[in-house]
């Protein structure tokens, strides 16, 4: 058994070794967002398994090229050594951690922690690479039994090339055809039955001016479980005047759930029917909305609008998905941009008819994926002959073009995770803190800002930041994100990769979680209110703060 032991420990690869340490170590370093013992125990576990496949590669490289290598005692004293070196390099991270969790919790005014459960994370961390290193064993495998059978009609140093190639060809194939396939129907058939589901805290409305009820084109049920819960909220007309002591008038909500029609050009029509037969286009604004994945439509957007406007506005969505955003852009990226296009079309066609000195003005709006969708409502091209009034696109996703390209082109000197893009007249960026009044006060004919955290891993994840550091990450940075972050190869991707996938978990106001204190100035700005003074603006942003 003790030789088995000793075969078992000698088997390793120096290299690999300490590469993967070295990544075990830098991933206990702070990203965007805290973790948990058990997030951050998976984290390291899968970035030692990067780092030790990397070192294994490389000294794979190393022999390919038939440089020397050590061999006898020598090599077992290396052994010894990398082993020694490896275990204080771990124990002085670990010893840390907790250290690094709190200059994220200290930013985003979350209690400190007394420990980062050193053992509960190099536990879970051990166990996730020997998982992973089971996996490589069984791809050198492979490769091995491919590259033996191949040289019989080719060079040794051929086969192993062609080895791998088709080993890797049978990984990604089973990976992507089988275990993605079989992640994707489970979560279809679970997130179906969720968009099911009616709560019981949600009734049927009466109010015949409401989705969903008897006199509505769009049946209850048809609404999906997002739909009703948009349809059944929001403040009313009696709220919206009880807070600014002003009249106000009911804010009509207009949704057609994925059961109202197969197609996204059929939900837009029957959105378009209802939001005419409610008298949508008789408002002074109307809000075109493209929900996220699920076909959720956050609450703290559209009630600070509804206030700002006292009610006398108009809002209209349709449901493109009801997987969670990230899996909606996984298994239907395109689904989005569809639904948005068909329901801005038909929203668009009609408003264009109408007079324009009677007609409402037009904005739209989505937040993370629902943000991404709404850029790609239209070009520009398409209606710079009778324009909208504006959008305002909150936590956009990494992917999205527009986005993109002004951060891309920003003003010389101005930060990526809050830039200026020329004199501000068209587009502008703002985050917790309001900067829109510092790009001045000349508007063009169409209003778009972008509200966004320099803490949101939705919005800043980079896909290279594999190998180079990411713009945002330069000085000065977000006020959010913690100073002792750090850029290192690999590592940041797999860290900003759990950031991402832990977006909505930051406290209200931070990471992915918008909140509606934030919403007031940028809608302010983009619909351009007039009738709020300094103090009842702020009052508002309050009343938002306090209800949480």
């Amino acid at each position: 058994m003790r030789d088995r032991l000793w075969s078992f420990l000698l088997s390793f690869s120096v290299v690999g070794l300490l590469l993967g340490t070295l990544f075990f170590a830098v991933s206990l370093t702070p990203s965007l967002l805290p973790r948990t013992y058990v997030t951050q125990g998976i984290l390291s576990g899968v970035a030692m398994a990067c780092g030790y496949g990397l070192g294994v590669a490389l000294a794979a490289l190393w022999r390919w090229f038939e440089l020397p290598v050590t061999r006898g005692p020598v090599r077992l004293w290396l052994r010894v050594a990398a082993g020694a070196f490896c275990a204080i390099v771990v124990l002085v991270f670990l010893w840390r951690a907790a250290e690094w969790q709190n200059s994220i919790r200290t930013l985003m005014h979350l209690p400190p922690i007394e420990t980062a459960h050193p053992f509960y994370v190099g536990a879970i961390a051990l166990g996730i690479f020997l998982l992973l290193l089971a996996v490589g064993k069984l791809f050198a495998l492979v490769v091995r039994l491919i590259a033996s059978t191949s040289r019989v009609a080719a060079p040794r140093r051929l086969s192993y090339v062609i080895g791998t190639a088709l080993a890797a060809t049978l990984f990604w194939t089973m990976a992507d055809g089988l275990l993605l396939r079989f992640v994707l129907h489970t979560a279809d058939s679970s997130f179906r039955r969720l968009d099911q589901v009616i709560e019981p805290d949600t009734e049927e409305p009466s109010d015949p001016l409401k989705s969903g009820s008897a006199a509505s084109l769009v049946r209850w049920d048809e609404l999906g479980r997002m739909g009703r819960s948009f349809v059944a909220s929001g403040p009313s007309a009696q709220d919206i005047a009880s807070f600014t002591g002003k009249p106000a008038i009911e804010p009509l909500r207009v949704y057609a759930g994925l059961n109202a029609a197969e197609t996204p050009e059929a939900r837009a029509k029957i959105a378009l029917d209802e939001l005419i037969r409610v008298g949508g286009f008789e408002r002074s604004t109307l809000l075109v909305v493209m929900p996220t994945g699920t076909g959720w439509i956050d609450p703290e957007a559209l009630d600070t609008v509804e206030y700002l406007h006292h009610g006398d506005i108009a809002s209209v969505a349709i449901q493109y998905s009801y997987l969670a955003s990230w899996l909606s852009l996984i298994a239907e990226p395109d689904y989005g941009a569809e639904a948005a296009r068909a329901l801005f079309r038909a929203v668009y066609n009609h408003w264009t008819t109408l007079p324009k000195d009677s007609r409402p003005k037009l904005y739209l709006y989505g937040l993370s994926l629902g943000a991404l969708s709404s850029e790609q409502s239209a070009e520009l091209f398409e209606v710079i002959g009778d324009p909208y009034q504006g959008a305002l696109w909150a936590g956009p996703p990494f992917p999205s073009r527009i986005w993109r390209k002004m951060t891309a082109d920003r003003n010389p000197g101005t930060p990526a995770w809050l830039p200026r893009f020329r004199d501000g007249s068209y587009v502008r960026f703002t985050s917790q803190k309001n900067v829109l009044p510092e790009a001045g006060d000349h508007w063009g004919p169409m209003r778009i800002v972008y509200l966004q955290y320099a803490s949101d891993p939705v919005t800043f994840y980079d896909p290279y930041s594999l190998y180079r550091q990411p713009a945002w990450m330069a000085v000065p940075r977000g006020p959010d994100v913690s100073p002792d972050f750090q850029w290192y190869p690999v590592v940041t991707f797999l860290q900003l990769t759990l950031d991402m996938a832990m977006a909505t978990t930051a406290p209200m106001g931070l990471g992915h979680v918008y909140a509606g204190e934030h919403y007031i100035d940028p809608w302010i700005a983009v619909t351009d209110v007039q009738d709020w003074s300094d103090a009842d603006i702020a009052r508002l942003k309050e009343k938002f703060r306090a209800g949480r």
